[in-house]
């Protein structure tokens, strides 16, 4: 898994599902750049040696999104839409 936010310390970032339990604490590997606000290291395409320490808040659905088709003076249109699962993580450590 790999999150493509800026994120800092006790930040709450909405992520797509992933398969974790309410409470878990997840260890993320792939992280892309890190900085201690002095020095900005940048990976080729992930740094080794460094996590993110996430803990899961919650599992929810995001706002719904709509696609609509018409074609005019055809009598068609097609109106469709669904709900994105996202998990809600609280960021605890950047190693």
């Amino acid at each position: 898994m790999c999150i493509r936010d800026r994120v800092k310390v006790n930040d709450v970032i909405k992520v797509n599902r992933l398969d974790a339990q309410k409470g878990a604490i997840l260890e993320i590997k792939d992280v892309l750049a890190i900085s201690d606000g002095k020095e900005l290291k940048i990976g080729t395409p992930i740094l080794t040696g460094h996590t993110v320490k996430g803990m899961v808040v919650d599992h929810v659905l995001g706002q719904k999104v709509i696609s609509f088709r018409k074609l005019r003076r055809k009598g068609y249109s097609r109106k469709r839409g669904h709900r994105q699962k996202l998990t809600i993580l609280k960021i605890q450590s950047l190693n």
